[in-house]
């Protein structure tokens, strides 16, 4: 569901399966520990392997934005299926974060 690699000052966060309000809660607080354990200068976050994600999805986008941000970090977002990309920038997360 969830998996983490450092790479210099990059936490990249691998995501898969189904993000609802069941599993968001789940993620937010995994990528929160490791991302204040570790204080990258940038936190990616991989959508490749998400098959669907609901509007938790957005507000676990939104909340760890605001989390790397206090610590003077960037988020990016990438690999994005068509349509979850299509949700994103409707909710103006491509605003925030820089999506690829």
């Amino acid at each position: 569901m969830i998996a983490f690699e450092e790479q210099e000052e990059t936490l990249l966060v691998t995501l898969s399966g189904d993000i609802d309000h069941h599993i968001a809660r789940d993620l937010r607080i995994q990528i929160d520990e490791e991302v204040t354990r570790l204080c990258p200068q940038v936190l990616c976050l991989d959508f490749r392997e998400v098959t669907f994600m609901d509007s938790s999805g957005i507000g676990l986008v939104m909340g760890r934005y605001k989390l790397i941000q206090s610590m003077g970090g960037t988020l990016q977002v990438i690999n994005l299926s068509s349509h979850i990309r299509r949700v994103m920038i409707l909710a103006g997360l491509d605003k925030l974060a820089i999506i690829r």
